[in-house]
């Protein structure tokens, strides 16, 4: 059963995004909007088709992908560096919470805001292109793990920040490069060397995105780069899940050893 004190931070942590719509909601619809607009209606027109999509409706799963785990990333990394730079983490801190408490209610208001920007991310293709859920139960596993995920990395960016420009640094000319270097907008099966290929299989990026792509078209990148023996190609988003859900439960609990440390809590 949650405690009161469970229920108070993560209550405090989801209302801090709500309230604020035009800051937290806004702009991801309306930069998404210029990226269906530009990249679908107006270039993608002279692209081919991808994998047998039309290229609108095969970027929707990356841009979903950018949106989530972006701001899951940054809400948290705000949040706890907010609250270090401010010194009111410090009631967190002494209050009767444990450190798994603490660490979950940052990181599930922070994966609440990822899920929430990447449906309306979803809503906003809806617009632009029909789409419809292939594999239901896995894009939202996909989705909670991603999120949940990023929002881990987020509690350890706001622990290592020393200025908001460090936050900015951590999302603007880290997450993002890797997330668009991460098939949004292209598929693997375009390279024609296998070097190329190998590449881009070292950015974790692509897993996400390609479950993604997986739970909403039916379609994996995966199964025919050869990252498993041919009879088990299949399997390949399955495997990919997994071993985002193995990382996600490595982060949380280097977030809860970083909090029972008071690693950056305390200077």
């Amino acid at each position: 059963m949650l405690s009161v004190g469970f229920r108070a931070l993560f209550k405090r942590e989801v209302l801090r995004f709500v309230r604020r719509p035009k800051n937290t909601f806004m702009p991801p619809a309306i930069t998404n909007v210029l990226y269906f607009a530009v990249f679908g209606v107006i270039l993608g027109n002279r692209i081919d088709r991808i994998a047998g999509f039309d290229y609108i409706l095969f970027i929707v799963p990356g841009l979903v992908v950018l949106g989530a785990i972006s701001n899951a990333f940054e809400n948290a990394s705000f949040s706890i560096f907010h609250g270090r730079w401010n010194e009111y983490i410090h009631e967190t801190l002494t209050s009767p919470l444990s450190y798994v408490e603490m660490v979950v209610a940052y990181v599930g208001s922070s994966a609440v805001r990822g899920l929430i920007v990447g449906v309306i991310i979803a809503a906003v293709g809806r617009l632009f292109v029909p789409i419809s859920i292939e594999h239901g139960l896995y894009l939202v596993a996909t989705m909670g793990v991603v999120t949940t995920l990023f929002a881990g990395f987020g509690i350890v960016g706001g622990l290592l920040a020393r200025d908001f420009d460090d936050l900015t640094v951590m999302n603007q000319f880290i997450l993002r490069p890797l997330v668009f270097f991460g098939a949004v907008f292209y598929s693997l099966e375009t390279f024609e060397q296998a070097w190329q290929v190998g590449l881009s299989l070292l950015n974790p990026m692509v897993y996400m995105v390609d479950s993604v792509r997986y739970g909403l078209l039916g379609y994996s990148d995966l199964t025919g780069v050869g990252i498993l023996p041919a009879p088990y190609a299949e399997f390949a988003p399955l495997v990919s899940l997994a071993v985002l859900t193995a990382c996600t439960l490595v982060v949380l609990a280097i977030d809860v050893y970083l909090f029972k440390t008071g690693y950056g809590l305390t200077d």
